[in-house]
């Protein structure tokens, strides 16, 4: 599949199971998140992979979130439970370091640029993916538990591993909404 192919038929794999991306696929993988923009060559970028057991310890870290925000016992279970969608969740963090040119934002952008070119590089090796977020996120003692420095931000959640079922077309909108010329 040639690169213009692979974005315009990328698509999120809500339900993964084993195996995950190992060896060379991982390191690949891994790999394409530091070829992302990045402004000042900062590398604001740290990647927390959770396979394992380390995804129930992320489960107990998000159930913390969860309580933490005054959500019912379902939500908090919900939470616990929600990085063994995947056999592989790795927590995508902004590293934002303070500097005269670049802004936090800016940093933060580049992050998630991380993100989306490992779902790239996933989909091209034959893997599933989809990029999770939601409140818990930006839960600050959430960050403390993961070490993270108080101006860093979890910009998101990737989850790795086989797509379960065939995939449909993603119907796209169309450009125009989009687009318009000054």
């Amino acid at each position: 599949m040639d690169g213009i192919e692979l974005i315009m038929q990328r698509r999120s794999s809500g339900q993964l199971t084993e195996p995950a991306p190992t060896g060379e696929a991982l390191q690949q993988i891994l790999q394409a998140a530091l070829t992302v923009p990045d402004h000042g060559a900062l590398h604001p970028w740290q990647l927390l992979l959770a396979e394992g057991e380390g995804r129930q310890r992320l489960g107990e870290l998000l159930a913390g979130a969860a309580e933490r925000f005054g959500e019912k016992p379902e939500q908090i279970d919900k939470a616990r439970k929600a990085p063994l969608r995947a056999p592989l969740v790795i927590t995508v963090v902004a590293k934002v370091v303070v500097h005269p040119k670049v802004p936090a934002m800016e940093q933060e952008l580049s992050a998630g640029c991380a993100v989306y070119a490992m779902q790239l590089a996933a989909e091209q090796l034959g893997f599933g993916s989809i990029w999770r977020s939601g409140p818990y996120m930006f839960d600050r003692h959430l960050h403390r538990a993961l070490g993270l420095a108080e101006q860093d931000q979890i910009v998101g959640f990737l989850y790795l591993g086989t797509t379960v079922s065939e995939m449909t077309t993603v119907r796209r909108p169309a450009l125009e909404g989009f687009v318009r010329y000054l």
